[in-house]
């Protein structure tokens, strides 16, 4: 169970810091031409930071999911650092069982309000406003996955590397 959990994790987190980071470029592309659009060609365009906000909010929730498995969360971790054995053990399953629970309440509302706005359209898209808050539940699962591997099998790069 320990190395399927592990190898799914590893294919989730891959793909997530892959797509978030190809999310940031097109996001990038995207501020560029808004740029030329408006000042070099005098006709701005209409959609591009619309489509960059909602862009965004995807990327942000992909990159949680790394960040939960690296460990890398802005964290107060002086009781961890301290923490030997039993006392260790016990303190990250308690951080493990408080990032279920935040990120369960994300996917239930998250799922939720994608569910409300469905039939509401981006001003300058067709788009539904479901796909931008279907991020919301989409990202907390896929770090629920990241939070059990990261227990399972702990990486700490911002508390081995913190002086």
């Amino acid at each position: 169970m320990r190395t399927w959990l592990l190898a799914l994790d590893r294919r989730v987190t891959n793909l997530s810091l892959n797509v978030a980071c190809l999310l940031l470029a097109v996001i990038s592309g995207l501020g560029l031409w808004q740029v030329v659009a408006r000042f070099v060609l005098s006709q701005p365009s209409v959609w591009t930071e619309e489509a960059m906000r909602r862009l965004l909010i995807w990327c942000v929730m992909l990159g949680v999911v790394v960040a939960f498995r690296r460990g890398a969360l802005v964290s107060v971790d002086l009781m961890l650092r301290l923490s030997r054995g039993a006392w260790r053990h016990a303190l990250r399953a308690v951080i493990a069982v408080v990032s279920l629970a935040f990120l369960a309440v994300l996917v239930w509302f998250g799922a939720d309000l994608a569910w409300r706005v469905r039939f509401q359209t981006f001003a300058s898209m067709e788009l539904s406003m479901a796909w931008a808050y279907a991020a919301l539940p989409v990202g907390a699962a896929l770090a629920m996955l990241a939070v059990l591997a990261q227990y399972v099998d702990p990486v700490n790069e911002e508390l081995e590397n913190a002086q």
